[in-house]
């Protein structure tokens, strides 16, 4: 029997990573799975795998994590659309995260990085989007930009350091398993839930199920090519207020209300006044100006035949894997508590 070898996951407390780490233990794949603290043990309860400190903003401790390890599967960042500072928060922690972790599996001797970019790279001006149409000229989030450079720069040192890199793109992620903080796309369904989404937005989002990007990222280490990027997403967006709906129907005992359709003026002042209220509490809005201006009416449909014929990617539809959702958090109900 052939041994497997070593695999290790960046950010494999948070959701893709966690299902990523489960998915290749399933495979029979070692893993060591990195982690900034240690003692947050309860995403590993039940799994054998090594877990070790990292921190995408120290070299040194990847430079030691990836030792001996063949496949790394770069998960870790910042993911989240707003900050007090974003540019320092979010931005230059990414692209100083791309470039340590990179050079760090260079000086390991690791062989392969499935480097997880984001839909956010792709450019969005002609629909269906697919991966050649480039980068997201939309430079208006400071997350957006740090996926569409951290790719960049992750192909560029990839090329320079002579490692193979192959850049995976998720959608907005959701599913089993998950723990608290739900990550921003999951937290959009915990709002629909907890009857938090006054007014019709218009933003839409393409539903994948997190256990399909994860099973896409093994198929990226195994059949991706080397500086190529694959979408890992349905061909199908659907707006929140169709989420609610899809919601309303199969919980018709919550007696969700399906949010109304306002003028766009009224949809920044609600936005703005969020902000107002967010911002003396020193938390993240859940709606703001910039958000209406990004993303209101944006579609997110892509073609993802290059991941469906050079992977074998299949994920479910956005239905059933929001249907699944819903459910989960329906059973797990301290994943719905409204943050204070």
């Amino acid at each position: 029997m052939i041994q497997e070898k070593l695999s290790l996951v960046s950010g494999a407390n948070g959701h893709l990573g966690n299902n990523l780490v489960r998915f290749l233990l399933q495979k029979g794949i070692p893993v060591r799975a990195t982690v900034r603290n240690v003692n947050n043990k309860k995403p590993f309860e039940g799994l054998d795998c090594e877990v070790v400190q990292a921190d995408i903003t120290d070299k040194a401790s990847f430079v030691k994590a990836l030792q001996g390890v063949e496949t790394f599967y770069a998960v870790g960042a910042s993911f989240k659309l707003w900050a007090k500072d974003p540019e320092k928060e979010i931005y230059e922690v990414n692209l100083e995260g791309t470039r340590n972790t990179i050079e760090a599996a260079a000086e390991a001797g690791v062989k392969r990085i499935v480097y997880v970019s984001s839909i956010a790279a792709l450019d969005y001006t002609k629909l269906p989007t697919k991966e050649s149409y480039g980068y997201n000229p939309d430079r208006r989030n400071m997350y957006y930009n740090s996926k569409n450079d951290g790719e960049k720069l992750a192909f560029e040192l990839a090329q320079k350091l002579g490692i193979e890199l192959v850049s995976v793109m998720p959608s907005a992620m959701i599913g089993s398993r998950a723990s608290l903080p739900l990550n921003v796309s999951y937290g959009v369904l915990k709002l629909i839930l907890n009857k938090e989404i006054p007014v019709d937005t218009k933003i839409t989002l393409n539903w994948i199920d997190v256990k399909d990007v994860a099973e896409g990222c093994y198929l990226a280490a195994q059949k991706g090519c080397s500086g190529e990027r694959y979408i890992l997403a349905n061909e199908k967006c659907m707006t929140i207020t169709d989420t609610t709906i899809l919601a309303k129907k199969l919980y018709p005992e919550l007696n969700l209300k399906i949010p109304n359709s306002v003028p766009k003026f009224i949809l920044n002042l609600i936005a703005g006044i969020m902000e107002f209220s967010a911002k003396a509490r020193g938390k993240a809005p859940v709606l703001t100006r910039k958000d209406i201006a990004m993303f209101s009416g944006l579609q997110q449909d892509f073609d993802i035949s290059k991941s469906r014929n050079e992977l074998g990617f299949n994920p479910k539809s956005p239905e059933k894997a929001v249907k699944e959702a819903l459910d989960y958090l329906m059973k797990n109900k301290a994943l719905l508590v409204k943050e204070l």
